[in-house]
C-alpha cells in the first residue's frame, strides 16, 4: 500500500487556497474536431461548471484538502450554479461577484480518443484584481494557517504574482499551473515552488518550437532550464507517459499509471489537486508524485471536468 495512504487518513489542518478561474463549460463531444472551414457534427452537448481553478480546488477537496477558493464571477446565472458547486464541495469562498460582467465561459471539444480542445472567454476572471488577492489571502491568514496556495494561467498575471508573493510572506508552499501560458515577468518564478507545466506548455516557457522535444531525457533538459528560471522545482505532465521533475540538485521521473482514457479534460487538473494535497499533508516529493499521477489518471477515464475529478477513496484504492 502506498505511504501515503497509510499515514495520512483525515484531511490536513492546513488550507489549500486555490487562487484561479471558475468557468461555466460548455462541452461538445465529437468524433473528430473539424478543420478550418469543416462542419462536422457532434454526438453530445453538456454545460457544466469549470475553469482550471475550481478544478484545482474541487480536486484538492475531494481528496482531503480544506480548501478555499479566491476568484471573480459575474451577477449572473451561470455565477450562482458556480457558489452553489462550492456549496456543495464545502470550499470556502472568497469569490467576488463582479457588476457588468460575464461568468467566464469555456467552449469544450471532446474527440472520440480522449483529446481535448478548448476555448476560453475569461469574462470576470480577467477582472480580478492583484489587490482584491492579497486582501483575500491576508483575511483568510487570519483564521487559518495557510499551507499551499495553488494558481494558474487563467487570471491575470499581476493577481497571479500576488498571490504567489503573499503565500511566500506567510510561509505556505506555492504552486503555479502556467495554463495558458501567460506573459509572465521574470519575477514571478522566484516565487514559486512548483511550477507544473505540461510538455507544450513548457517548451512555450524556454521559447522551443512546439513539438520540437520527444524523448523523456529532452523534457528532463526543459524542466532544469525551467528551474533556472528560478522556481524551486519543474515537473512536466507528459500525460500516458508520467511526468519528468527536475530541481537544482536532481532530477527525475514518475510513472504513469496504466489507464484506458476517455476524456482528459480534466486530467491535468487533478494532478494539480493531487499534488497539492499531498503537499499539504506533508509528504515527499516522490509520494506526492504518485498521489498526483493516479489522481489525474482516474480523472481521465471519465467524461466529463467536475464528474471525472476523482475521491480520495478511489486514489488510495488505486494507490494500492
Amino acid at each position: 500500500m502506498s505511504q501515503f495512504a497509510s499515514t495520512t487518513t483525515s484531511a490536513s489542518e492546513k488550507v489549500v487556497v486555490v487562487v484561479g478561474s471558475l468557468n461555466t463549460d460548455l462541452i461538445v463531444t465529437l468524433g473528430t474536431f473539424p478543420t478550418a472551414g469543416e462542419t462536422v457534427l457532434g454526438s453530445s452537448f453538456e454545460q457544466t461548471v469549470g475553469g482550471k481553478g475550481l478544478n484545482q480546488a474541487i480536486a484538492a477537496a475531494r481528496l482531503g484538502s480544506t480548501v478555499a477558493m479566491i476568484g471573480a464571477i459575474g451577477q449572473d446565472q451561470f455565477g450562482v450554479a458556480l457558489t452553489e458547486m462550492l456549496d456543495s464541495e464545502e470550499i470556502e469562498s472568497f469569490v467576488t461577484k463582479l457588476p457588468n460582467s460575464s461568468t467566464g465561459m469555456a467552449i469544450i471539444e471532446v474527440e472520440s480518443s480522449g483529446e481535448n480542445r478548448i476555448v476560453v472567454i475569461s469574462g470576470a476572471n480577467d477582472l480580478l484584481t492583484a489587490e482584491s488577492v492579497e486582501a483575500s489571502m491576508r483575511e483568510l491568514s487570519l483564521h487559518h494557517r495557510i499551507g499551499v496556495v495553488l494558481t494558474q494561467g487563467e487570471i491575470p498575471v499581476a493577481a497571479t504574482e500576488r498571490a504567489l508573493q503573499v503565500a511566500k510572506e506567510l510561509g505556505a508552499i506555492t504552486i503555479l499551473n502556467p495554463a495558458p501560458v501567460r506573459d509572465f515577468p521574470r519575477t514571478v518564478f522566484q516565487f514559486v515552488d512548483f511550477l507544473i507545466p505540461n510538455e507544450l506548455e513548457a517548451q512555450e516557457l524556454c521559447s522551443l518550437e512546439g513539438n520540437s522535444c520527444k524523448s523523456m531525457l529532452d523534457f528532463v533538459e526543459i524542466a532544469t532550464g525551467l528551474v533556472e528560471l528560478g522556481v524551486g522545482t519543474a515537473i512536466i505532465t507528459r500525460g500516458e507517459k508520467g511526468a519528468v521533475w527536475s530541481t537544482a540538485n536532481q532530477s527525475g521521473q514518475a510513472a504513469a499509471f496504466r489507464i484506458v482514457p476517455v476524456d482528459t479534460v480534466a486530467a491535468g487538473d487533478s494532478f494539480c489537486g493531487g499534488l497539492a494535497t499531498a503537499l499539504n499533508e506533508g509528504q515527499p516529493l516522490s509520494e506526492a508524485l504518485r498521489w498526483a499521477s493516479a489522481a489525474g489518471a482516474l480523472a481521465a477515464t471519465q467524461k466529463g471536468a467536475v464528474n471525472s475529478i476523482p475521491h480520495r477513496a478511489e486514489v488510495e484504492d488505486l494507490l494500492i
